[in-house]
């Protein structure tokens, strides 16, 4: 798939797209990206794409946080490390911001975008947060963070003022010992600038001296006492700071479950929310998906084009037309027009928008392509062996749901035997029944084409006043290259090129008309299969899709519940799970146990979801009059 890619410039499709993500897991899940063989999880990635594209049209876009930090704060919890202040403060900034994104997503729930309920998923540990914010501040345990903190750091800052106080006395009662008017810090000691000479007049221990040696640098005695003083106060401060960190650090670890859920959602939606940024960039539109081997694409573009000179392609295949020959002349846009073909057909097949209009796109088990002259230098292969050796790859593996495009046909050698083994290859792709696009110069592959039952001939278009291409595809007509008419405008004379048609065509030739002759082996390979949607004989009502009392599965996690209420009209019920209720939309839920197998006829779902002062209301209430009443608090 990967020099596949290459060859279709879907690498840089994917460095595009992976820029629009945020979260390494994402960028990481759309570098290995390919394409879906499930037709049921493909038709979920669109939508998907699509809601993701409406809530950022919407609302703007989401405030996705990067979480690559938080997953490095776990795996250090993990360790047993004690979190430091600067980890901690990167928790709570995560904790704001998928508080940002729940109230993002629950705006999405007034448009019924099904990924909204996401919201339901994100825990935002309130409490926690909270007590992050309240103890660390600046990437530092707050004064305030504990009354024994702030008393030990007021003493500290006490304790310094003294030793700052008493080395000032000595110096202004000693001020012609002194080298300077300032005490300094010196080896972590409060010292004064003692001249040499009198060194011994001051009492205390020398820290340091100057450079020329005429300045000792003194921490006199009673400085000294208070400095004893202060470091006890540091060690206590230490202490409770450690205490205060490695309190925050097990709620951090208590919470640690809840945070890589949050996390796995937030990669979730940022690889939903990257394709619809991706859609929108593109100008692109979502494409409907088909079994039946049909490609129709209106106002189809490059994506890596600029919209403002592309000519837009239209192009149909599928059902009569198994495979599309394209002529025209040389820089005519064949190979353009091919690639933006698959290339659509792969991006639509990732579960991304197209770059068209409108699109109808077959699922495809293979792609394989071969453009590119593909010479090896290393493998000692020349064009047309390339050609050959893909050809021949590409002939083993296609079966009847593969798409193959192929670039100038037989080039690379004798045009006589390069024609010959362009039909024998065309023959091969219509025995296997894939779809195919080729491009030739080739008159004669042209006119096979033109006989072949379900092989349709295309054309590029060319303007002769102006000699150049004017890059639209037309189908069902048989292009020319043109060299003869671009050489007669160009200057050559008339005796030259009556010469070269009798050389390439015979005498009989009209120079102006399109110059062709015509002529007249299998590989069905075995791959990847598509795994087509079941289809239901009847659309199932939403109302009676989901029980009161069934065990459903909520996806993607995977939790088990008990569906409280059936599904409303707009696609969502409600579901028990343990120690909460959720509204969650039909869609992210799957039928676990029918409420028929797990309790008998008649049961009353009371027990399952009242509380026991509920129920006793209620029994009370069917027994006589009552002035009680029973309240349901919504989740």
């Amino acid at each position: 798939m990967m020099n596949i890619e290459k060859q279709i410039e879907f690498d840089k499709v994917k460095e595009i797209w992976g820029n629009l993500a945020v979260t390494e897991r994402a960028k990481e899940q759309i570098r290995n990206m390919s394409v879906y063989l499930s037709e049921i999880e493909l038709r979920k990635q669109l939508r998907d794409t699509s809601d993701g594209r409406k809530m950022i049209e919407q609302y703007g876009t989401p405030p996705l946080p990067d979480v690559k930090e938080t997953k490095e704060i776990l795996k250090a919890l993990e360790k047993g490390e004690c979190l430091t202040p600067f980890q901690l403060e990167r928790v709570e900034r995560v904790l704001a911001a998928i508080h940002r994104l729940k109230e993002y997503l629950r705006r999405g729930v007034a448009i019924g975008s099904p990924i909204a309920w996401y919201h339901e998923d994100l825990e935002e540990m309130q409490d926690l947060r909270e007590e992050i914010c309240q103890k660390i501040r600046g990437e530092a345990v707050d004064d305030f963070a504990s009354k024994e903190l702030q008393q030990i750091r007021r003493q500290i800052v006490k304790c310094e003022e003294q030793m700052r106080q008493k080395a000032d006395q000595i110096m202004r009662s000693h001020k012609e010992y002194m080298a300077d008017q300032y005490s300094t810090q010196r080896n972590g000691r409060l010292c004064i600038p003692v001249k040499k000479e009198y060194k011994l007049k001051i009492p205390g221990s020398v820290i340091d001296k100057s450079a020329t040696g005429n300045t000792f640098f003194i921490e006199p005695a009673s400085v000294a006492k208070c400095y004893d003083e202060l470091q006890i106060h540091r060690i206590n401060e230490e202490n409770e700071v450690y205490q205060i960190l490695y309190e925050l650090t097990a709620m951090v670890g208590e919470a640690s479950d809840g945070l890589r859920e949050n996390i796995a959602v937030i990669e979730r939606l940022d690889f939903i929310f990257s394709k619809g940024k991706l859609s929108i960039d593109l100008g692109a539109a979502e494409p409907c998906i088909n079994t039946e081997r049909r490609i129709i694409l209106k106002d189809a573009r490059h994506p890596l084009m600029d919209r403002r000179i592309n000519v837009p392609l239209q192009l149909e295949a599928g059902d009569s037309v198994r495979g599309i020959v394209i002529t025209g002349p040389n820089t005519g846009g064949k190979t353009i027009a091919i690639k933006t073909v698959m290339l659509n057909c792969i991006m639509a097949q990732c579960g991304l928008h197209v770059t068209c209009s409108a699109a109808e796109l077959c699922m495809n088990s293979s792609y394989l392509c071969d453009i590119g002259d593909g010479q090896n230098l290393t493998e000692n292969l020349s064009t047309f062996s390339a050609h050959i050796k893909n050809v021949l790859e590409i002939l083993r593996e296609i079966d009847r749901d593969s798409l193959v495009v192929l670039d100038e046909l037989g080039s690379g050698t004798d045009p006589a035997e390069g024609m010959g083994i362009a039909v024998a290859t065309l023959e091969e792709l219509k025995k296997s029944g894939c779809l195919f696009l080729v491009t030739t110069h080739y008159p004669e592959v042209k006119e096979y084409a033109g006989k072949s039952e379900n092989i349709l001939n295309a054309r590029m278009t060319f303007d002769k006043e102006t000699l150049r291409p004017t890059y639209q595809l037309v189908m069902g007509e048989a292009g020319e290259s043109c060299a003869f008419y671009i050489a007669g405008r160009l200057g050559m004379p008339e005796e030259m090129l009556r010469a070269a048609a009798r050389a390439a065509y015979g005498e009989d030739i009209y120079l102006g008309n399109t110059f062709q002759k015509s002529t007249k082996p299998g590989g069905n390979g075995g791959g990847s299969r598509i795994q087509k949607a079941k289809r239901p004989g009847k659309k199932q009502e939403l109302s009676t899709k989901y029980n009161r009392g069934d065990s459903v599965m909520v996806l993607p996690d995977k939790k088990i519940g008990i569906v409280c209420e059936p599904v409303n009209e707009k696609g969502v019920l409600r579901v028990q799970l343990p120690g909460k209720k959720i509204w969650i939309n039909h869609k992210r839920v799957k039928l676990h146990v029918a409420a028929a197998q797990l309790y008998p006829e008649d049961y009353d779902f009371s027990i399952v979801f009242d509380s026991v002062e509920q129920r006793k209301c209620r029994h009370e209430m069917e027994r006589k009059y009552t002035e009680k009443t029973i309240v349901y608090k919504e989740d």
